[in-house]
């Protein structure tokens, strides 16, 4: 016996395939949802990530920012004391020089000049006074650039003749002058070993 088959076998299988390609584009479509939100998930991760460092980063800054500050505040604060440690120094150096400068006055004055003012700004010392000579005022240039250890770089500002009236009718040619010499500060080595040389009374 021949069996005939009357159904519509090519529908049949083009609905077949019809539903197989649905079926595979719902899969396809599935599984691109599913990467797509492990994607979207996985990018949340990383930004989450990277924003709590950024944050962290943040935080260490603006705690930096206030180190950074209270060191300039330090660095101000031990300029500052520095600076008063500077000036105490410097008038422990300086309260003995008047004393060493009167004491060379003493020392280096040749004879036949006299001194009429001193004038002290700082470490400049202004001498005005009356030689017999200007010989006199050149030996006393000599004696203050060579031989004194408290006084240094004598510079005659300037030097004008003159006459002194020693009684009613005699009167004597001098120089005046004026002449500009610089103190010099002790070292503080150089001071306590000049204190510890000196003879105990």
């Amino acid at each position: 016996m021949i069996l005939i088959n009357l159904l519509p076998h090519r529908e049949e299988a083009r609905r077949r395939r019809k539903e197989s390609f649905y079926v595979s584009l719902a899969a396809a479509a599935m599984l691109g949802v599913l990467v797509a939100g492990a994607g979207y998930l996985f990018l949340q991760a990383q930004m989450s990530t990277q924003q709590s460092r950024n944050a962290f980063l943040q935080d260490q800054n603006r705690r930096l920012d206030a180190q950074i500050k209270d060191i300039a505040n330090l660095q101000a604060e031990i300029a500052s004391l520095r600076a008063r440690q500077q000036a105490v120094e410097d008038l422990q150096a300086d309260r003995n020089l008047p004393v060493h400068l009167l004491n060379e006055m003493v020392a280096q004055l040749p004879d036949g000049v006299y001194i009429s003012s001193i004038q002290q700004s700082n470490q400049t010392v202004m001498l005005r006074g009356v030689a017999q000579s200007n010989e006199r005022v050149s030996e006393l240039l000599r004696n203050l650039a060579n031989n004194s250890p408290w006084l240094t770089r004598p510079e005659l500002v300037e030097i004008v003749a003159g006459n002194v009236n020693l009684g009613p009718r005699d009167s004597r040619r001098v120089a005046n002058f004026t002449m500009r010499v610089s103190l010099k500060r002790a070292d503080p080595p150089a001071a306590a070993a000049r204190v510890a040389a000196a003879p105990k009374k």
